[in-house]
């Protein structure tokens, strides 16, 4: 008689606590997750960025990190490039400061 309120407590009443991969299993999930919906894109775009400062070439309109819009003049050495801002103003910018690539713009350039 007395076994069986034991065995019915021990069914309903007594939850084990998870293991160790009981634990991970939603940590890893949440990372999973973070990873295709933030990281994978992020590091899409950053490549497409590359891909398109790469094939950057003199005529072509660029937006700086800083805002401003521009029409690379001159290509320098590899870090460095020459944007004309409008007439007979030019200024130096690092590659690694362009934002964006916008077109190729059909303008005579004179040289700086």
């Amino acid at each position: 008689m007395y076994a069986l309120p034991l065995m019915l407590a021990q069914a309903t009443g007594a939850a084990q606590a998870p293991g160790v991969a009981g634990m991970f299993v939603p940590m890893i999930c949440v990372f999973v997750i973070m990873y295709f919906l933030v990281l994978r894109p992020q590091q899409q775009q950053r490549k497409k960025l590359q891909e398109m400062v790469d094939n950057m070439k003199t005529g072509d309109a660029v937006v700086t990190t800083g805002g401003i819009h521009g029409i690379v003049s001159n290509m320098k050495d590899g870090n460095t490039l020459m944007l004309k801002v409008a007439d007979n103003v030019r200024i130096e910018v690092d590659k690694s400061a362009i934002a964006s690539v916008l077109k190729e713009v059909k303008v005579s350039l004179e040289k700086a």
